[in-house]
């Protein structure tokens, strides 16, 4: 049994081949290949840990993750096992996997919902995922401009993006977020939503990815409403967790819309039908994504 640490994640694989490991995984489970545990938290005194767990018949592995949250910050683990005879494989430090994996799923979900021709990308958030996101899009699409709006982001976020993505980063006031704006990422931890839903022009997709608790949202009624379709991750868990959903007007007509991100991928549901639909991708983390890129991880590092 090895330990895997963050960094020899960061090494062994590129945000490309999370996408693709993360894209196979997807389509297996579309077509009835592995299982996931819903997250389970507990808590007491101002500490939390989560679990999480998944088998992989096809990558031969099965795991859990495991992670802490104190004052707001994350401390990720996960440990895999042969699915074949029960052996544990590794251990692994898990906050890059956790980086990697989030992105990777909203590029994927873009790919099927984005117009192709994007390039204006707005990002809600200059933490950890929102400088994920924006590396990850801009690698992907011909972005032109990335607008960041964090106030809590420190003075040289955007300098550092732009040196990162090869492109044009600024940041933005909250109403200068969504003019013009092809791709919108919310990344942020706002209990409340972060913009009026009338105001997202059409033809946007939106990948709402920073609430993952049923008590807190980021976006409106009206972007629900307004949207062809909102694709979730595993629509078990996200209906549960995402208070997006779950605080959402049974007139925004949410249930009618969703569809799950495997069958999307695995073309068992239609993506973008036309130019002009807003559509919405609405993540809240789930343990296929981070037991398929561990195993993925695992197999570049002992290879």
């Amino acid at each position: 049994m090895i330990h895997i640490t963050d960094s020899m994640i960061d090494a062994a694989v590129t945000p490309t081949q999370a996408q693709e490991a993360l894209r196979e995984a997807f389509r297996s489970f579309a077509h009835g290949h592995g299982a996931m545990q819903e997250r389970i938290r507990t808590e007491s005194t101002g500490v939390k840990i989560s679990t999480m767990a998944a088998v992989m018949p096809q990558q031969k592995i099965a795991g859990a993750k495991v992670y802490t949250t104190i004052n707001g910050q994350f401390s990720f683990v996960i440990v895999l096992f042969s699915s074949e005879d029960g052996r544990p494989l590794a251990s692994a430090e898990a906050n890059a996997i956790t980086r990697l994996r989030t992105a990777a799923c909203s590029v994927l979900a873009a790919r099927q919902l984005a117009r192709a021709d994007a390039k204006r990308l707005s990002v809600f958030g200059a933490g950890v995922q929102g400088r994920a996101h924006a590396a990850q899009f801009a690698a992907a699409y011909a972005l032109e401009d990335i607008r960041i709006c964090d106030p809590y982001a420190s003075p040289d976020v955007a300098a550092r993006l732009q040196d990162e993505c090869g492109v044009r980063v600024r940041m933005a006031a909250p109403h200068e977020m969504l003019d013009g704006a092809d791709i919108v990422v919310t990344a942020s931890r706002s209990g409340t939503p972060l913009f009026a839903g009338s105001e997202l022009p059409d033809g946007c997709f939106v990948a709402a990815i920073g609430s993952s608790l049923p008590n807190t949202r980021e976006l409106d009624d009206t972007a629900l409403a307004r949207a062809s379709r909102i694709a979730v991750d595993w629509g078990p868990q996200t209906r549960r967790e995402a208070g997006d959903l779950v605080q959402a007007d049974p007139g925004a007509g949410v249930e009618g819309k969703l569809i799950e991100l495997a069958d999307l991928i695995a073309g068992r549901v239609a993506g973008r039908a036309a130019a002009g639909e807003i559509t919405i991708y609405k993540a809240v983390g789930v343990a296929l994504q981070d037991i398929a890129l561990a195993g993925f991880a695992y197999e570049q590092v002992t290879r």
